[in-house]
């Protein structure tokens, strides 16, 4: 995913989950949808993206059309060993 702004360079972030994609029916909404959300809860706009991006690949990983939970997505982000990374869109 990468992050566009007004200020400073692009940030790229690198892809959440496993190359193994079982589905991306709804990725686009979820990701839009999850970045949205933090940005009206008082995210910045990177923290949204990062959000989004943990959001987006975890429902990519499900067959069909899937949702993301505030519990999984808590969990995602806490149990990614390349958190530090990710957020500094290595």
């Amino acid at each position: 995913m990468s992050l566009f702004t007004r200020q400073g360079a692009p940030r790229h972030l690198r892809v959440y989950g496993t190359d193994e994609v079982a589905d991306v029916t709804g990725a686009g909404d979820t990701v839009i949808s999850t970045f949205a959300l933090a940005i009206v809860s008082g995210c910045g706009y990177l923290e949204a993206a990062l959000l989004s991006n943990y959001a987006g690949g975890l429902v990519v990983m499900k067959r069909g059309t899937a949702t993301v939970g505030r519990d999984e997505l808590r969990r995602a982000v806490r149990e990614d060993t390349a958190f530090e990374e990710r957020a500094r869109g290595l």
